[in-house]
């Protein structure tokens, strides 16, 4: 069983931390304060390709939940928005919905199964967005970085879809690589992939975190871009060709493969959700 705390600090926030890892950090009284950078350029890439503008409310599918950061955001942004939230671990989602309470009128729908499973269960084209943030033992379940797992979740995308997913990987790039060409695979003819991530990321001095970013479609990467340099982290943004270029070769991992997704390295600094 795990072992969860959720930690205040004298900002009003709380981090709710899983077997000592940090794992979100929500603030009840503003949602649209994102700590993580990694979650901030989710955000950033939501807001670049699915502007407040043209999308008031979003179908939107969490895989992963922890505190619920995210999905509070798209609330506060898009009010009404119909929301899944898929969260294996119901003593974790119990303790967060009593002690960091999610706003009234809602439409947050947590569902206690794995995203595998739940991702499954979803019907075609019933989101506009799917965010990929799910965690175990410090790594990326192995099942959610395949390219069966990605065309599950391109059947579940709406036209003009987009999945988001957080790719923690080592200096070098190679498991996001891989990756990315699973949803390359998983979109189809026309589809893009990029990835957001800060500059000492995309340099390869250390592990951490990076949102891949896929579209069915042509993706404005200028737009991306832009949103990201809205928020504080040093971020950066590799395009769909640049990305390709780096992972040349890279093939999709399958079901079959039985790769091991990267782990953390003993007292890093990234953070997970």
């Amino acid at each position: 069983m795990s072992e969860i705390e959720l930690v205040s600090d004298e900002h009003g926030g709380v981090t709710v931390v899983v077997d000592g890892q940090p794992q979100s950090y929500v603030d009840v009284d503003d949602p649209e304060g994102l700590v993580f950078e990694y979650v901030q350029h989710f955000a950033a890439a939501i807001d670049a390709l699915l502007p407040r503008g043209r999308h008031p409310r979003l179908r939107a599918t969490h895989v992963g939940g922890a505190g619920l950061t995210l999905p509070r955001w798209v609330e506060a942004t898009r009010p009404g928005s119909p929301q899944i939230v898929l969260e294996p671990d119901e003593r974790l989602t119990d303790l967060v919905r009593r002690e960091l309470p999610l706003p009234r009128g809602h439409r947050i729908r947590v569902r206690p199964q794995p995203g595998r499973e739940g991702v499954s269960a979803l019907a075609d084209g019933s989101a506009d967005v799917v965010v990929v943030d799910a965690f175990a033992g410090g790594r990326v379940p192995d099942d959610l970085a395949t390219v069966e797992f990605f065309a599950e979740v391109a059947r579940v995308l709406a036209p003009g879809g987009v999945l988001l997913m957080n790719c923690p990987d080592e200096p070098g790039l190679r498991f996001v690589a891989r990756v990315a060409a699973g949803v390359r695979e998983a979109l189809g003819e026309g589809g893009e992939v990029a990835f957001v991530a800060m500059r000492d990321v995309l340099k390869g001095r250390r592990f951490g975190n990076g949102v891949l970013v896929g579209t069915r479609g042509a993706l404005d990467v200028a737009e991306v871009d832009r949103q990201v340099r809205r928020w504080p982290f040093p971020s950066g943004v590799l395009g769909p060709g640049e990305l390709a270029r780096r992972g040349a070769g890279a093939r999709p991992i399958g079901d079959a493969d039985g790769v091991q997704t990267p782990q953390a390295p003993e007292g890093g600094s990234w953070r997970v959700r």
